[in-house]
């Protein structure tokens, strides 16, 4: 720590601790950009869109579980927020930004794992008709479109949202790895001031 006094009699106290948390918090913005949050929440948010338009001709369908319970659209909107989030973490690269973005994470990938939850049993509790064979002819009744069709986005939406677990699964660890390896300069970096602070000796 280094006082200066000027010729106005103003004391200048200069910290060089101060200065060596800033430059960790530079290297906790470059470690958070090094672990591509952005092109990972970009990716979130893409999914997130994806899940949602594909899930609207289901509105159109029969109502199983996974419309009735709007697995869809509630999951398409914890994706995208966690995208959003971490979009912004890779911008600012603030400690608290960070645990922020790590709970949204944790909170999409345990999105993810109770849509995939109802995806399976949807798809297991509504088997797929079967055509009825007339002669020489099979006879598909309406019904059995509607429910290949219905059966098929399903499957889709179980796809991206298996991606999306894995996305958020390796956000979630590059995020806690990060913050794990910072904890010990949180709390001395939010009490540090923004440079060296003159005092008053009047």
């Amino acid at each position: 720590m280094d006082v200066s006094v000027s010729r106005n009699l103003s004391v200048t106290v200069t910290d060089h601790s101060a200065d060596k948390l800033r430059e960790r918090q530079q290297m906790l913005r470059v470690k958070i950009q090094r672990a591509e949050s952005k092109a990972l929440g970009i990716s979130q948010v893409m999914v997130g869109l994806m899940v949602m338009s594909y899930s609207l001709p289901l509105l159109f369908t029969n109502f199983t579980q996974v419309v009735t319970f709007g697995v869809p659209w509630w999951s398409g909107i914890v994706f995208i927020a966690a995208g959003a989030v971490a979009i912004e973490t890779e911008k600012h690269g603030d400690m608290r930004l960070l645990r922020v973005c790590l709970l949204v994470t944790v909170a999409a990938a345990v999105a993810s794992i109770l849509a995939l939850i109802f995806y399976f049993v949807d798809l297991l509790s509504n088997p797929e008709k079967m055509c009825e064979r007339e002669g020489s002819h099979v006879v598909c009744d309406p019904e059995y479109y509607c429910q290949a069709f219905s059966r098929g986005l399903k499957s889709c939406l179980l796809l991206f949202t298996v991606t999306q677990a894995a996305v958020s699964a390796t956000l979630s660890f590059l995020l806690y790895r990060e913050r794990r390896s910072f904890t010990a300069y949180m709390s001395l970096t939010e009490n540090v001031p923004a440079g060296g602070a003159p005092l008053d000796c009047n």
